[in-house]
């Protein structure tokens, strides 16, 4: 087996070659773009030429907003957003509801999704709310159904902000987002860069600053240049059906025999980029150290809320068992993930599962 196989690239991916190349040429375009020398406009060149690369490539015909990461442009996408009042699904990921947290919570069903009866509900009688609903979550991998639950928001003459963060570069967009939040480091670029993709400048307050005034700070031109290059990269497909075949074939009917969960098989719309397993009678955290003791690089869940004491709020909103819930661990795949590393996860999981089982930890 490899000395170490990282299975946590929902949290973060290794650049592609392509983006690391890419932000290696950038370094030399130091200038600030918004500097009318020079030096200035040959960076502002590269800048505009990564936008429209990067709309090119998400196949996105509204505008580009560079920002420095997925939670930014959340926090700019909710919070200047012109509009009534806030609403968010109950599994959005914390950057999401951190941005609004006077935001009503709109309910999920037992398999993750948002009913288009409870949207409806919840929206009934407002004017032009602003609405957040994921396109993939992060935990459970499942996709939402984006285009329905948009004609909702657009029947009340609202605005629909899907984040994309997991399935940017890995699926096409959802059609019916009005605004998208993309993550360049989940796809294969450099943490720090993201874009937040919008259908018109005019659904946004200006705040003053760059990115014609809708957002303060010296544009990262090296880094906007490796997002560029990383979704241009990423025409093939994320993860080849043939690489993620042993989870199917092994590790599923192996889960279901020792009494296991695979969420995957409770969700409405489970997507191959992420597997969230629940072992019987070993705890989630006890999971993580073993499977790090074993060279395994995995999560309990979203890396940005896995090191606090609270549970998962995502499980928490799907009325998953709480005795299940505690024993989720996450495996997530990523653009260079090999079938050897997934077969050797699977063995180990199995070996671990029957350990627990036989004797239990």
């Amino acid at each position: 087996m490899p000395q170490r196989i990282y299975l946590d690239h929902a949290a973060t991916t290794s650049m592609r070659p392509e983006a690391a190349a890419a932000m290696a040429a950038g370094l030399s375009i130091w200038a600030n773009p918004s500097s009318p020398h020079a030096e200035g406009r040959k960076a502002k060149q590269a800048l505009e030429d990564a936008r429209r690369d990067v709309a090119a490539a998400l196949n996105w015909t509204g505008e580009v907003i560079f920002t420095a990461g997925a939670s930014e442009s959340a926090a700019l996408a909710v919070q200047q957003a012109k509009g009534g009042k806030r609403f968010v699904s109950a599994v959005e990921h914390d950057a999401i509801l951190k941005s609004a947290p006077d935001a009503v919570i709109v309910p999920v069903q037992a398999d993750g999704s948002v009913a288009e009866d409870d949207l409806r509900a919840a929206l009934a009688g407002e004017d032009r709310p602003i609405v957040a609903i994921q396109s993939v979550n992060s935990e459970t991998g499942n996709q939402q159904h984006i285009p329905a639950l948009a004609e909702i928001v657009h029947g009340c003459g609202g605005m629909l902000i899907v984040d994309a963060s997991q399935s940017a570069g890995k699926m096409p967009l959802p059609d019916g987002a009005d605004a998208v939040i993309v993550s360049g480091h989940k796809l294969g670029g450099p943490i720090g860069v993201g874009v937040l993709l919008l259908r018109d400048f005019a659904l946004l307050e200006p705040m003053g600053g760059q990115e014609r005034g809708y957002r303060r700070g010296t544009e990262n031109v090296p880094a906007a240049l490796a997002l560029a290059a990383a979704l241009k990269a990423c025409g093939t497909p994320y993860c080849d059906p043939d690489v993620l075949a042993p989870i199917r074939d092994t590790l599923a009917p192996a889960c279901k025999e020792l009494g296991g969960t695979r969420l995957a098989d409770h969700v409405a719309s489970p997507t191959p980029f992420v597997e969230s397993l629940a072992m019987p009678g070993i705890s989630g955290s006890a999971q993580l150290m073993r499977f790090d003791m074993l060279g395994f690089a995995i999560s309990q869940g979203s890396a940005c809320s896995s090191g606090s004491l609270r549970g998962s709020h995502v499980l928490q909103a799907m009325a998953l068992d709480p005795a299940i819930a505690e024993n989720v661990i996450r495996v997530s795949f990523g653009w260079n993930t090999t079938r050897d590393e997934v077969e050797h996860f699977c063995a180990a999981w199995i070996a671990m599962a029957r350990e627990g089982r036989d004797k239990p930890i």
